[in-house]
């Protein structure tokens, strides 16, 4: 499957914590480049007014607001962009919407207060441990987590590459197909285990960012291609 096989069968995409910075702004761009987005949220109040929000700016968006599970059972594929604190209940609340559909987890295991400083979990990355929750009848790719919330919601170039990680190649053409959407690149980089770098990787951009007084440090692969 080409990636734009991929891209063509993907409609409609549900956005858990898409009232957040991160997901709000996902929701933003994908929305612009004619997908159907479903915000969802703990509760249908706040998924509704995260929609109304965007809408207010883009009136001719498709976009609507749920509580999560509602989100997640009615579209083709589910983003979360939850807080790593919230990940595995926000998880085990939909569950049931998540049979048979690619999963991307976008969580960072950020442990406040020292959120400049890499600390990984006992089973390796957030994104191992999403698997292990929804079970292999879910295809979790872990992507995104090296690009500046602020970035995707404004409009401009945005020059920073995608690490996209899972187990199943036909998944991460799936989500390679939807950042190229964005105008990003995507990048195959291995299993599901490989999230850890990328993971671990978002606080060293947090460092840079604090350091180097920059706003949203990203990651940009070079090269050039074999014959």
């Amino acid at each position: 499957m080409t990636t734009e096989d991929a891209a063509n069968t993907i409609k409609s995409i549900a956005i858990l914590g898409g009232t957040g910075d991160l997901g709000g702004g996902l929701a933003r761009q994908w929305s612009r480049a004619g997908y159907q987005i479903l915000i969802g949220s703990r509760t249908e109040e706040k998924g509704k007014a995260a929609a109304e929000d965007l809408l207010a700016e883009f009136p001719d968006l498709n976009v609507t607001g749920h509580e999560n599970l509602a989100a997640a059972t009615a579209a083709d594929l589910v983003v979360l962009t939850v807080p790593f604190a919230h990940q595995i209940s926000t998880l085990e609340s939909v569950k049931s919407g998540l049979a048979g559909k690619v999963l991307i987890d976008v969580t960072v295991p950020l442990m406040p207060p020292k959120v400049g400083t890499v600390q990984m979990p006992e089973a390796g990355c957030a994104a191992v441990m999403a698997q292990a929750c929804v079970g292999d009848d879910v295809s979790v790719v872990s992507a995104f987590q090296n690009v500046g919330a602020m970035h995707l919601q404004e409009d401009h170039a945005i020059e920073c590459d995608v690490l996209v990680t899972g187990n199943k190649k036909a998944a991460r053409d799936t989500v390679i197909s939807l950042i190229e959407a964005l105008g990003l690149r995507g990048w195959h980089a291995g299993p599901l285990a490989n999230a850890a770098a990328a993971e671990a990787l978002t606080s060293v951009l947090i460092s840079i960012n604090r350091h180097h007084k920059i706003n949203g440090a990203g990651i940009v692969i070079t090269g050039e291609s074999g014959s």
